[in-house]
């Protein structure tokens, strides 16, 4: 075989040519295929929740439903009592954020939250907050902390007293429920605490 060296001078001009039409319909065909790669699916928090519980092989029920705006439509859709589903709450004290679980059938204590936090001031946190750090809505976010979301877990001792507990699961159209201390063991709550209340009767429905 000849190199391009040992052609004539005619000869070598066509092969570089040829070579050079060569690599540039190369480069163009793969400029093409990285165009025409496809980025990675991003899962949801409701995949890479149920995905969690697989792992572990935990017994539970996924329920795909009507959206749920109230606590009360969400029990009425899971044929639950009120008392069982996990409202997760989700506040800003001082600089942290945190997700405290307290049972739907009742209302949270701030003010008792903010002493046993020893926090300076603490609030809900605003819609535009909770997309940023968990790409969720309101009435969306599921009772559970690191690592499936940047928060710290604190639960009240409302939810622990009740066998089961059910939760919207990062989606306002499905339900998961399971039992409270599988829920416990998987969720890792850094406290357990008692900030919450009886509603009072004129409360607003959540």
């Amino acid at each position: 075989m000849q190199t391009i060296s040992e052609l004539s001078p005619k000869k070598r001009g066509h092969e570089r040519a040829s070579l050079a039409a060569s690599g540039g319909l190369l480069r163009k065909n793969l400029s093409r295929d990285l165009t025409l790669t496809e980025p990675l699916p991003v899962q949801t928090v409701t995949a890479r929740l149920r995905a969690m519980l697989d792992e572990r092989c935990l017994v539970y029920r996924h329920l795909v439903h009507d959206s749920t705006p109230t606590s009360e439509d969400s029990a009425r859709v899971r044929g639950e009592p009120l008392e069982v589903g996990g409202k997760a709450l989700v506040i800003k004290a001082d600089g942290r954020f945190l997700v405290i679980v307290i049972s739907a059938a009742r209302r949270l204590d701030s003010k008792r939250l903010k002493k046993l936090l020893k926090a300076k001031s603490i609030r809900f946190v605003t819609r535009e907050e909770l997309h940023e750090r968990t790409g969720l809505v309101p009435g969306s976010v599921p009772p559970f902390g690191r690592p499936l979301l940047e928060l710290d877990l604190l639960v009240d001792a409302s939810v622990l007293a009740q066998e089961r507990i059910a939760f919207n699961a990062g989606s306002m159209t499905e339900s998961i429920i399971m039992s409270t201390s599988d829920w416990r063991s998987v969720a890792c709550p850094l406290e357990i605490l008692e900030v919450s209340s009886e509603p009072s009767p004129t409360a607003p429905k959540e």
